[in-house]
């Protein structure tokens, strides 16, 4: 990896996906917080920069990456894979997770007063990301692709009730930060998500089930964040300095 001291968390990730585990394992957000440097994010959570440098350096000196060049994929193609896999799974989890979530807490929630706040936290989520996914199918990207369109066919790019690409990508950011917010709270509160020893065999599936859902959701906001939304705002910009 090439200057990854100046290189924020999100850049870094969007060359190689691989070092969303390095940072993970540090518990550093490469998603809705990737615009900060290795050095910044490490001092926020007093950690050593130069441990997340070794593990970066061990990617580089491993070769080949073994993932999906998805900084190389054209924004149209971006758009398709995030709704056919990341809005896919979450329309599907949500609801799942949720009933796990309100069965757990009415069982455990007496010995475990986290549980109804876990549950609180996670139908505020749901509701906030099915709203959300709607306002990207419906507004941004179709916007997205008719930019792409535009820019394949020479063809004059309608100006959007909305002005600029960057305007509904700054309220998209917004509530991917509002999404991430909850999901940290929900690991706070469920301790990184660790199971207490009475936990029975739907406690386990619940903690499970959102660990992967904090994982999807992570690389769901990077893939937006960090490289659909800057292809978007650059291709705009090319087709009205034309």
């Amino acid at each position: 990896m090439q200057e990854t001291n100046i290189q924020t968390i999100g850049q870094i990730v969007a060359d190689d996906y691989r070092a969303a585990q390095v940072f993970r394992s540090h518990k550093l957000d490469f998603c809705c917080g990737g615009n900060k440097t290795v050095e910044e994010a490490c001092a926020k959570k007093g950690i050593d920069p130069n441990v997340v440098y070794q593990g970066l350096e061990q990617l580089n000196e491993s070769g080949a990456t073994g993932q999906d060049n998805y900084k190389g994929w054209s924004p149209d193609f971006l758009v398709d894979y995030i709704i056919n896999n990341h809005h896919e799974f979450t329309r599907n989890k949500l609801p799942e997770i949720g009933a796990y979530a309100h069965k757990v807490a009415k069982v455990h929630g007496g010995r475990h007063p986290e549980l109804p706040e876990i549950y609180h936290e996670f139908v505020a989520l749901q509701s906030e990301l099915m709203n959300h996914l709607e306002k990207e199918e419906q507004v941004l990207f179709p916007y997205i692709k008719q930019l792409v369109e535009a820019d394949a066919n020479g063809t004059e790019l309608v100006s959007p009730h909305f002005g600029e690409v960057r305007n509904p990508i700054a309220m998209m950011e917004h509530e991917h930060d509002e999404a991430g917010n909850r999901m940290e709270n929900i690991r706070e509160l469920c301790d990184n998500f660790t199971l207490p020893q009475d936990a029975c065999t739907t406690y386990r599936i619940l903690f499970q089930n959102l660990e992967a859902f904090e994982q999807d959701l992570h690389k769901h906001v990077h893939l937006e964040n960090n490289i659909l939304f800057p292809k978007a705002v650059k291709l705009e910009k090319k087709l009205k300095h034309n």
